[in-house]
């Protein structure tokens, strides 16, 4: 048996290797690409969908999306006689675009983290009509880090930022959690979080979001 879902990074900033080595049960395979980005080729043999994290604007919470999604999608495919899902951490800059590019031939969609937050929204556009929209991949644009406490109003004018684009936009949304802050130093995932509510609400989350994906055992 092989682990059915695989993690790769191509972030010069290797914040998604600082959290995995972190981990001691990692949930699925994993490795770190920026310098070889040429290796992605393999995935075109690999029968695997392959989905691309990806926001040019840094601190958008594009490492946590990647291992989080990672995380409930091997937890609902357990070990396999293949690999069924590949999930790519990509940079949160400009200057390594061609990384992103790399990354993008061999993909099968797109998912774009967005916080609810204004300084977020031109980076963001820029992403998404420079980068990803002449790939021809289909995407959908996931508002992420929405604290509750903050009321609806940012998130409604997110979401209807996001409508007015003409974009496709995620169903669920991933709230803020400092569970999720803590977990890069504890070395977890949010399938390996304590069973408790708050722990349940942000497991909830990424499990919502992956069903609404297809990122299961049907997908």
């Amino acid at each position: 048996m092989t682990a059915a879902v695989y993690v790769v990074s191509i972030d010069p900033q290797a914040s998604t290797v600082w959290w995995a080595n972190r981990i001691s049960d990692l949930p699925f395979d994993f490795s770190q690409e920026h310098e070889t980005p040429e290796n992605l080729k393999v995935l075109k043999d690999t029968g695997a969908k392959v989905h691309v994290i990806a926001n040019q604007k840094g601190g958008v919470g594009k490492t946590t999306t990647t291992l989080n999604l990672g995380a409930v999608a091997a937890d609902v495919l357990k070990e396999s006689d293949s690999l069924k899902h590949v999930f790519i951490d990509t940079p949160g800059s400009l200057q390594d675009e061609n990384l992103l590019l790399e990354a993008l031939k061999y993909a099968h969609d797109v998912i774009v983290p967005m916080p609810p937050e204004g300084l977020a929204f031109d980076p963001t556009a820029r992403t998404i009509q420079k980068v990803i929209e002449p790939s021809g991949l289909p995407f959908k644009v996931v508002i992420n880090n929405w604290d509750p406490r903050d009321g609806i109003a940012d998130l409604d004018d997110t979401k209807g930022y996001i409508d007015a684009q003409g974009w496709p936009r995620a169903q669920a949304v991933l709230r803020r959690y400092k569970i999720h802050t803590r977990a890069s130093v504890e070395g977890k995932v949010v399938t390996q979080y304590a069973k408790n509510r708050v722990a349940m609400e942000a497991r909830e989350d990424f499990f919502r979001l992956a069903l609404e994906l297809g990122y299961g055992g049907g997908a």
